[in-house]
C-alpha cells in the first residue's frame, strides 16, 4: 500500500487504524506522513470515546437534551473526514479544532 492509503486507511475505524500500524511498522522507509496521520487518528478515536461518554452521562441526566446532543455525534466524523482531505491530500495538517492537542503525543508510533 502507498504511504497515502495507509494515512487515509488510518482514520476508517480502529481496525482501520490497526492496519495501518502494523503496515507502518513493517516497512522500511517509515513515511511522516503516515506516523503523522496515525497519531491525529487515534487522538481523533480517543476524543470520539471522550465525546460519546460525556454525551451519555449528560443525557441521562436531562432527557430532554438527548436529540440536540445526538447531532455532537457527528462531530467525530466530520473531522475525521478532514483528516481524510488531508490524508489524501499528502499534508500533514491537523484535524481541526484538536489536532493541535495530538502532535507528538504518540511516542510508541515513532518507536
Amino acid at each position: 500500500m502507498t504511504n497515502r492509503t495507509l494515512a487515509i486507511i488510518s482514520y476508517i475505524t480502529l481496525i482501520g487504524w490497526l492496519v495501518a500500524y502494523l503496515e507502518y511498522r513493517k516497512s522500511t522507509d517509515r513515511s511522516p506522513l503516515v506516523r503523522y496521520h496515525l497519531g491525529q487518528s487515534l487522538g481523533l478515536m480517543i476524543a470520539s470515546v471522550v465525546l460519546g461518554l460525556a454525551v451519555g452521562i449528560v443525557t441521562s441526566i436531562v432527557p430532554a437534551l438527548s436529540t440536540i446532543l445526538m447531532a455532537a455525534g457527528l462531530i467525530p466524523l466530520i473531522l475525521a473526514i478532514f483528516g481524510i482531505i488531508a490524508a489524501n491530500n499528502e499534508s500533514t495538517s491537523p484535524v481541526p479544532g484538536i489536532g493541535k492537542i495530538f502532535e507528538g503525543k504518540f511516542g510508541f508510533i515513532n518507536q
